[in-house]
């Protein structure tokens, strides 16, 4: 691992325990490991509040896991985002937080990070606003570049050369379109046409009807759900044909069954975890808690494990940017992953074959970043 730098460069940082900070009975001597946990837990919106509850167990999960005794989980409230969360970050920094595990949303990554950066304390948020990432926060989230660039890649490998793509017009549609132009490029391919569409099933025709047009030999949907189930069979009713073209999705088209009856989609490909990467972690979680995980409560789980590797350094300069950016990357619940210079993650994605009796590998998922691609 690279040396980490021996002075965090910040205004006020937070290097050295102080008698103020958070304690409670019964840890080990010497400053615990402080880790701040900022979730939206009184949200407007009962299903994410539901969300928030699931995350911080899955992050005690994580620390009873880890058998660190040292680490004093600290939580506080996102609510619904913004000035909530930055209220939340200053309560926790009070207290002696060295990292801090959250928000959720965008913007109230963007009210955290400055108040962070102030300490030089880093930020593992789970956004998908890539925007908001950088300079001391690092996003833990599933982000379509990764997924678009694994799968291009992969059919390129596999002689693809003719590349359209399919996206819709949606703040998802322009990070998978920007992926898709720089992905075929660093590919060797040709970008033959992309198409925007707005993301309902009524509004697909007309672009997917192009598309079939466009002379591709894969096409890259950026799509989903019922909208794709749409889009597939116009791409074949247009004289697409499956044995001739190659149909490329994204994460989006990852654990829904229906998409499995299409048959449109039979064969076609698209990146996301190995099946039942998380079987482990969710058995897990329902012994302890009687109930299943919720949908991102894995990523909490891969922060708090993180956090609790790292905390066997040294206090208040085991969080550094050298430590959090280890070229080796870490195994999380769904895959190896590490972080960028620009504060997004990274991850070890397989490639998996639409089929009808459930998803078929085609390209494992890499166990170590340390090959060539990577």
């Amino acid at each position: 691992m690279v040396a980490a730098p021996r002075a965090p460069m910040a205004a006020n940082p937070l290097d050295r325990d102080l008698p103020n900070y958070l304690r409670l009975p019964g840890l080990p001597d010497g400053p615990p490991v402080r880790v701040g946990v900022i979730l939206p837990f009184s949200s407007s919106t009962p299903a994410t509040r539901a969300l928030a509850a699931s995350m911080v167990r899955a992050a005690q999960l994580a620390m009873f896991d880890s058998g660190n005794s040292r680490i004093l989980l600290i939580t506080a409230d996102e609510g619904n985002g913004g000035a909530g969360a930055a209220k939340a970050a200053e309560q926790l920094l009070a207290q002696g937080a060295e990292v801090i595990v959250g928000p959720l949303f965008g913007a109230s990554v963007s009210a955290v990070a400055p108040i962070a950066r102030d300490r030089a304390v880093p930020v593992l948020a789970f956004s998908t606003e890539r925007s908001v990432a950088g300079t001391g926060v690092y996003l833990l989230s599933f982000l379509p570049q990764n997924e678009v660039r694994r799968v291009v890649s992969w059919a390129a490998s596999k002689g693809n050369r003719q590349f359209a793509a399919l996206v819709p017009q949606s703040a998802y549609g322009d990070v998978a379109q920007t992926a898709f132009r720089q992905s075929v490029i660093a590919a060797g391919g040709n970008i033959v046409d992309v198409q925007r569409f707005v993301p309902n099933a009524a509004a697909v025709t007309a672009p997917a009807s192009v598309i079939a047009k466009s002379g591709a030999d894969a096409v890259l949907i950026a799509q989903g759900g019922t909208v794709l189930r749409a889009i597939a069979p116009t791409l074949s009713l247009d004289g697409m044909a499956r044995d001739k073209v190659k149909l490329l999705g994204t994460g989006l088209w990852d654990n829904d069954p229906a998409l499995a009856r299409e048959s449109s989609l039979q064969g076609s490909w698209y990146a996301a975890p190995m099946p039942n990467a998380d079987a482990d972690f969710i058995a897990k979680y329902r012994a302890a808690f009687v109930t299943a995980p919720a949908g991102l409560a894995n990523l909490a789980y891969d922060a708090m494990s993180l956090v609790a590797l790292l905390a066997q350094g040294e206090p208040y300069y085991r969080f550094t940017p050298a430590a959090l950016m280890d070229p080796n990357g870490f195994a999380g619940v769904n895959g190896i992953f590490r972080f960028r210079a620009d504060g997004t993650s990274e991850r070890g994605l397989a490639v998996l074959e639409m089929n009808v009796a459930g998803p078929v590998v085609v390209s494992p998922a890499p166990t170590t970043f340390l090959q060539p691609g990577f």
